[in-house]
């Protein structure tokens, strides 16, 4: 049996192949599942991705399975609490940044902003198709949104993290083009 070619990034661990073949690059359009990703792309921040993969069951129980009002009521307590569970990227900022991305999220909602209505109109309603071949850390369309989502009170939330993002959720393809993702589209 012939051997899928991948993004050369996805490597041989396990983990990180079932990340790139069933979740990265796969447009997103649940607004709660959107901002679990923005949070753990903040996380990732400094880090390699496949570390925030082998602990994302653990941020899930600690921040409430990403349930933004739950994670918008943490206290200073919890935020204490946190940095001493191993099991976790132990950063106050980064904590902090994930607390306060709940509060900016519902303060979204509350002002009748979807955050996949957001991210999707900004991006021109449907996935933008990287056809170079070469990946950038950031684009026009990152830096644009990155302003957008620190305005709105996002910690986290730079352009190059913006840009993972946008791979990571299918706002943009940027499969390889022999990746076996990309032809399958």
């Amino acid at each position: 049996m012939k051997e899928k070619v991948r993004c050369s990034w996805a490597g041989s661990d396990p983990l990180y192949r079932a990340y790139h073949d069933e979740e990265w690059g796969v447009p997103q359009h649940d607004s709660r599942a959107l901002w679990e990703m923005l949070m753990l792309e903040g996380f990732q921040a400094g880090l390699s991705w496949i570390t925030i993969l082998r602990k994302r069951d653990a941020f899930r129980k600690v921040f409430h399975n990403f349930d933004p009002v739950k994670v918008s009521r943490m206290t200073e307590r919890d935020v204490e609490r946190l940095l001493q569970n191993p099991e976790i990227i132990r950063s106050r900022a980064k904590i902090e940044a994930a607390i306060g991305g709940a509060k900016a999220y519902l303060k979204m909602q509350q002002e009748g902003e979807d955050l996949a209505q957001f991210v999707w109109k900004m991006a021109g309603g449907k996935p933008i198709i990287n056809r170079t071949g070469q990946v950038p850390a950031k684009t026009p369309l990152s830096e644009e949104m990155s302003k957008a989502l620190k305005k709105r009170g996002f910690k986290f939330v730079g352009p190059v993290i913006v840009y993972a993002w946008l791979q990571a959720t299918g706002v943009v393809d940027d499969h390889a083009p022999d990746c076996f993702k990309r032809k399958a589209r």
